[in-house]
């Protein structure tokens, strides 16, 4: 047996930073691993991409390639360079050369395994859906739609996709099925985590899967998406969702509280210098130590 097929294999679900710091934490643990990201942003660089060319977003795909690469890649550092000056001022390089090589291979999975090949990643990317999504909530104040006017939205209650019956690739269910630990979060709670989840199969997948389903919980409320929200509310919302998780992680010395859920719930640092974010070795440790 080799030695990672005695590891475990990982998937890590959401989006954005959140889940580029996952998988950068779980690279330290994992035999195989693959992200599930949200292409539902409509803001920056990938809104303005899938206006002009009819793309994805793939903004939150290019942070998890390259948290996947080498710390040394030159080629990651440069998916990451974003101009600030004429027409391309606010577009990240890596941005450009995943639509191109999208376009290139005819299919955006494909076009995402080439980018992960170039970049010699650690594990691998998909879609959480191949079609273009507008991410859509109820909230105290009706209905809103796209993700940055989500995420200015206070009291949501629940978040959906447009179109409603958008798949995950065939590919991304199988690796849930087989996964021995999902990860769902870090990451903004209903613009990045649950914009994922909300595709049509996916949590039906994680609710059969053998799998240890783990939510990493946010360090501090996200204003005034989350406001007021701790643990526990967190719990709740992916419960309305059809996501029940077998426990969380919460680090609650930044300042968000446990609240009251029937989850089981381990409360351990996860931050080092820095404590607005996560900390890839310790978020590393806590995972590993719930599969130990």
């Amino acid at each position: 047996m080799s030695a990672d097929a005695a590891r475990p294999a990982v998937v890590a679900i959401g989006g954005g930073h959140g889940t580029a710091v996952t998988l950068k934490a779980a690279r330290r643990y994992a035999g195989t691993l693959t992200g599930i990201v949200s292409v539902a942003d409509d803001g920056g660089s990938s809104g303005r991409l899938r206006e002009l060319l009819n793309v994805v977003a793939l903004g939150d795909i290019r942070k998890c390639l390259v948290a996947l690469a080498d710390d040394d890649s030159a080629l990651a550092t440069a998916f990451e360079r974003r101009y600030d000056e004429g027409e391309l001022a606010g577009h990240a390089l890596g941005n450009l050369i995943l639509t191109g090589l999208v376009d290139a291979m005819g299919d955006l999975v494909l076009g995402v395994g080439e980018a992960a090949r170039l970049l010699r990643a650690q594990g691998d990317v998909l879609p959480a859906t191949t079609e273009r999504v507008v991410l859509k909530a109820e909230s105290a104040r009706g209905t809103v739609a796209g993700q940055v006017a989500v995420m200015g939205t206070a009291d949501i209650r629940t978040v959906s996709l447009v179109p409603g019956d958008a798949r995950p690739p065939a590919l991304a269910l199988e690796l849930i099925a087989e996964a021995d630990q999902i990860v769902i979060g870090p990451g903004s709670l209903y613009t990045s985590v649950l914009a994922a989840v909300a595709v049509r199969g996916i949590a039906g997948a994680v609710a059969a899967s053998r799998g240890q389903v783990v939510y990493v919980c946010n360090l501090h409320p996200q204003i005034p998406e989350t406001e007021g929200y701790d643990v526990a509310a967190h719990v709740a919302a992916l419960a309305r969702h059809d996501v029940e998780v077998d426990v969380v992680l919460c680090d609650t010395i930044p300042g968000i509280g446990i609240g009251t859920t029937d989850v089981a719930v381990r409360d351990v640092s996860l931050t080092g210098g820095n404590t607005l974010v996560h900390s890839p070795a310790k978020l590393a440790d806590a995972l590993s130590g719930l599969l130990a």
